[in-house]
């Protein structure tokens, strides 16, 4: 096992202390193989997982280079959707501390294009984007990658799968030849290594956590009838009352369907796929993380990305055509040295994926019958926490400390019944435990915030 530590890399002094402070104490092995290579200006080709340490590989590595005195775009990193460049974003930026005056800009779709314009008159030192949003200000001229020194693609691999081939090629035709590419996959298809052929050279290739740890998850498979999926699916809800679960679907309808029944049921569950607006999409992966909804029903394309603290289980409600996409599903449950479950359920006819998953990890999986399971009828499972959406965000001026000093400022409520605070632009969406929900949302509609009186509902 590695246990290289960051001192051991040819960073800063500062660097070293920020690292430190953010809590990385050894280096994960992709931290560990990644690294030097990055460091030595060497392209690398590297397959990792979500939640390994990549974000921390590849942005240690390019802040290291970064000419701080010179404002220009040096580094770019290509990421698949919205809430991973924002994921990503953040972490540079923390990772930043030690560099003053590091400029880093998010330009993505789903957006208002004309702040991202503001921010671009002063060229920064990082950009963190979609491929379409990129594009976009390529050809309005407010993007210039001339100066580019290295370019990252994160989860090239969901890139690929959503189509932006054509548009990664032309964002990268415009960027400098001698130039260092840093790519990131969680899988290896042949595609991968066909994009890596024409945009790198060189590359050191690396692959490590494609399997995740099985001591730390508990997984099991159950044939089902396939007329009766949901049903299975609210016997294994019922049965193992996950606080939290990532329920995968193979198709958008399948995900709105299936969220629909399980609310006739009487679960708060919520659908994240493609046909979502994008602040209805904000909305639904809110409301996941900071625990006002149990279950989040999503295909891959959609919760790829995604990094989910404390994900008690991930049940397969339709199996993957591909074992090595079904490893990557699981692996979002039994992080942090935390237990996590993965249940799947198929029909007779999809035997062959459980022994392709099987070769795939070299080992048997746990076959067990739906029957066995007994379960109280009535058992249902709500969320901990319920969501309030404040009409007021950033450009209000609206801070966390603002929401929560109004919501416990003369009032009954304490902080610990309150949970976490997000801030958009335009909106600002608190949690807070069930049991105070309706008093809280009085306290917020009928008193202010800043000193003002803002617009406040309960989502559901």
């Amino acid at each position: 096992m590695i246990t290289a530590k960051f001192s051991s890399l040819p960073l800063r002094a500062e660097e070293l202390a920020n690292i430190k402070s953010l809590g990385y104490l050894t280096m994960t092995p992709i931290q560990a193989q990644g690294l030097p290579t990055i460091l030595e200006g060497k392209d690398l080709l590297a397959q990792a997982k979500t939640g390994s340490g990549k974000t921390a590989t590849f942005a240690i590595g390019l802040l290291h280079k970064l000419e701080i005195t010179t404002y220009q775009i040096q580094a770019m990193i290509l990421c698949p959707t919205r809430e991973l460049a924002d994921q990503v974003t953040n972490d540079v930026r923390r990772l930043a501390r030690s560099i003053p005056n590091t400029k880093v800009v998010t330009l993505c779709g789903g957006k208002s294009i004309e702040p991202q314009l503001a921010s671009m008159e002063r060229q920064p030192h990082i950009i963190v984007g979609t491929p379409g949003r990129i594009l976009k200000h390529l050809d309005k001229g407010s993007l210039k990658l001339d100066k580019l020194r290295i370019l990252v693609l994160d989860e090239a691999d969901r890139m690929l799968d959503m189509g932006f081939h054509d548009e990664i090629m032309r964002v990268i035709k415009v960027t400098p030849h001698k130039r260092q590419t840093l790519l990131f996959s969680a899988t290896y298809p042949n595609k991968i290594k066909k994009i890596s052929n024409a945009i790198q050279i060189n590359p050191i290739d690396i692959r490590v956590d494609s399997l995740h740890d099985n001591k730390k998850i508990k997984q099991i498979f159950y044939e089902v009838n396939p007329d009766k999926r949901t049903n299975s699916l609210i016997t294994l809800l019922r049965h193992y009352q996950p606080q939290s679960s990532l329920v995968f679907c193979n198709t958008k309808q399948q995900c709105q369907e299936l969220a629909n029944e399980l609310w006739k049921q009487g679960f708060h569950a919520l659908a994240l796929h493609g046909d979502l607006e994008q602040r209805d999409r904000d909305q639904v992966l809110i409301q996941f993380s900071n625990k006002s909804c149990s279950i989040l029903i999503a295909t891959d394309v959609a919760a790829r990305g995604l990094d989910i603290k404390e994900l008690h289980a991930v049940i397969n409600f339709e199996l993957s055509h591909d074992p090595e996409i079904h490893i990557h599903r699981i692996g979002r449950t039994g992080r942090a040295d935390k237990d996590g479950m993965a249940l799947s359920m198929f029909i007779k006819s999809e035997k062959f994926r459980i022994e392709a998953i099987e070769n795939y990890k070299k080992s048997p999986v746990k076959i067990d019958k739906l029957a066995s399971i007994k379960i109280k009828e009535k058992v249902k499972i709500y969320p901990q926490m319920v969501t309030l959406c404040i009409n007021a965000g950033r450009k209000d001026k609206i801070r966390a400390g603002d929401i929560l000093g109004a919501l416990t400022g003369n009032t009954e409520l304490v902080g610990d019944q309150i949970g976490k605070i997000d801030i958009f632009d335009k909106l600002a969406y608190v949690a807070v435990e069930q049991a105070i929900a309706r008093q809280a949302l009085r306290v917020l509609s009928g008193g202010k915030i800043k000193g003002r009186k803002y617009k406040v509902r309960m989502l559901r």
